[in-house]
């Protein structure tokens, strides 16, 4: 086992493989509340403590509520009541979205977005009446939690508070994880030992073997499961930010490449200790790579809580990485053919060269619902960069639509969203393509400080049928804005109809020389021949339509130089500027 010292200055790579301080600075990124909820604001306990502390068996259909209560543990959720007790089976996630009807399926976790106090009552309705297993909703305030439990108790629906600190998209990612691994342990735990079990109950036995406090990340520092901890009190900072966010704050991470912590997972399968420092807020830590061959595919984190780890704590952790190994590549192949498959579907149908009914029946969409696409241009970066961002963008997305769906061609993002309530405004469409655009652009700035992301949304089309459509319509958005006609980041087709149509008329135009005026090319040839201002001078006039002082002043210069300017490129040229005609083709040709 190797030792790191603080004294240690040994680089690390610049891909950063964090302890358990993974949580990004910056708002956490909630959806709107609801406006209507005026109750007063405070902030949630914990979770109550008389939930039994041994964790159930997973029955074959999905996980008990109690077992899945336990995988999230208190820093993300709080248990308000339970009627039907803690044995309901969770089988599935639900994001509903505020824009969409109440709708439940049986079984499911409901993740009740955007919605406070009152307003959440009619998720609570119909998970009750679909037999849902539990609603998880954010709680500003102890009127709203005593109003939702009140109702949640007579309706016989389980009711679960959100941390106000945790994001719907981190709730989500973790609830499917358990509830994905969960269905995949076999009827007999003991015929097949941990290694068929899932990556919790992995995390939860090595807390047992180490006598420590266990997270399990990928190599992008996102937490893929913990173990729980009796003793909030044993948990460090690092630790809570860990579970609360998806990556570490620089200044750790800085602090661990310094002391060689990367370099030495990426060197070989050794445990590595990280000393206690009570400054950072940073209790003793081990860590081991897992690995598949020469590829790393995450890390395992123990962290010492109050009483010192077990004396073979490094062996037990080598193991619990071989066996995750062998977990996340077996969830690498089984998730991977099916995004394949479901990529190659979204890519022909946003071309056009797919039926629509192919995706729909794939994933069991209503393909007569209306739907959009929001189409984004990414400014240039490296392939990791881009694919962090398109990442980041599904999760944004999701958390807007349950069945929003992301695809990548070339330097362009595709968001395509089925199943849209009847009527949504575009408004609502802008304000979700700005939100996706923001948080892309904030990513990369962080990352690469490239230009802004823009984005454009394409026609509500009636049904699924019509994604090609308006995948075009937005892509036409974009073309406007690559060529410097729309100077907004972000805009709807029918804001910046001429604008658009006159950057298509321009394409055409440039590509097709035989249609330009030999009169204007000469111009603007004499222009470059002698450094002049001409071209530009009778553009300016032509756009102020023929303001002399208006056109001077945009350029900065006397109104009897701009006058001399457009008499001697009449002169130069032949052209007639007193004819509508030569005036047109003016102000298209000087465009180019």
């Amino acid at each position: 086992m190797e030792h790191v010292r603080s004294d240690n200055t040994a680089e690390g790579p610049e891909e950063p493989v964090p302890a358990e301080p993974p949580t990004p600075d910056g708002p956490p990124g909630d959806l709107p509340s609801d406006p209507q909820s005026d109750l007063p604001s405070d902030l949630p306990s914990e979770l109550p403590s008389d939930l039994p502390p041994d964790l159930p068996l997973v029955r074959p259909g999905g996980l008990s509520l109690r077992q899945l209560l336990m995988s999230l543990g208190e820093p993300v959720v709080e248990l308000q009541c339970a009627p039907a007790g803690l044995d309901v089976e969770a089988v599935d996630v639900a994001l509903l979205d505020p824009e969409d009807p109440p709708t439940a399926r049986p079984g499911e976790l409901v993740l009740a977005i955007g919605v406070r106090g009152r307003a959440a009552i009619p998720a609570l309705r119909a998970a009750a009446r679909a037999g849902a297993a539990a609603v998880a909703v954010r709680i500003d305030s102890s009127a709203q939690r005593e109003t939702l439990r009140d109702f949640a108790e007579q309706a016989g629906i389980a009711l679960l508070s959100v941390r106000r600190e945790v994001r719907w998209e981190h709730l989500d990612a973790l609830a499917r994880a358990a509830l994905g691994s969960g269905r995949q342990l076999p009827g007999n735990a003991g015929e097949n030992g941990a290694e068929e079990g899932d990556l919790f109950a992995l995390a939860q036995t090595t807390a047992v073997l180490t006598g420590g406090i266990v997270s399990i990340e990928d190599t992008a520092n996102r937490i893929l499961a913990y173990s729980r901890s009796a003793d909030s009190d044993e948990i460090d900072d690092l630790r809570r930010l860990t579970i609360l966010g998806w990556q570490g704050p620089e200044p750790y991470l800085a602090k661990l490449r310094e002391w060689g912590v990367f370099q030495r997972l990426r060197a070989g399968d050794s445990v590595v200790a990280i000393d206690e420092h009570p400054e950072l807020g940073l209790r003793r830590r081990l860590v081991v790579a897992i690995r598949s061959g020469e590829r790393q595919l995450g890390t395992i984190w123990v962290q010492e809580g109050a009483t010192p780890l077990a004396d073979r704590a490094d062996q037990a952790l080598l193991g619990a990485a071989r066996v995750a190994a062998l977990q996340l590549m077996r969830r690498r192949r089984l998730v991977s053919s099916e995004l394949r498959l479901t990529q190659n579907l979204l890519s022909g149908v946003l071309q056009g060269t797919t039926a629509a009914q192919s995706l729909a029946g794939h994933l069991g969409l209503d393909a007569k619902r209306p739907a959009a696409v929001l189409g984004f241009a990414l400014p240039g970066s490296d392939e990791l960069h881009r694919e962090e961002t398109l990442s980041l963008m599904a999760v944004h997305a999701a958390a807007r639509h349950r069945s929003a769906l992301v695809a990548a061609a070339d330097e362009r993002v595709y968001v395509l969203l089925p199943e849209l309530p009847h009527g949504i405004a575009a408004v609502t469409l802008l304000g979700w393509t700005r939100e996706l655009a923001e948080a892309a652009t904030r990513h990369l700035a962080a990352a690469t400080a490239s230009a802004p992301v823009r984005g454009a949304v394409g026609t509500v089309a009636a049904g699924l049928n019509g994604t090609a459509a308006s995948r075009r319509e937005a892509d036409r958005v974009l073309d406007a804005m690559a060529s410097g006609q729309v100077e907004a980041h972000v805009a709807e087709i029918t804001e910046v109809q001429a604008q658009v149509l006159l950057a298509e008329t321009l394409a055409l135009l440039a590509a097709a020389q035989a249609v330009r005026d030999p009169r204007l090319t000469a111009l603007l040839a004499h222009d470059a021949q002698h450094g002049g201002q001409l071209a530009a001078s009778v553009l300016a006039w032509l756009d102020a339509f023929g303001d002399v002082r208006t056109a001077a002043a945009a350029l900065h210069i006397h109104p009897n130089t701009l006058r001399y300017r457009v008499r001697r490129a009449e002169q130069l040229t032949g052209l007639d500027l007193t004819r509508p005609e030569d005036r047109l083709l003016a102000m298209l040709q000087l465009r180019l």
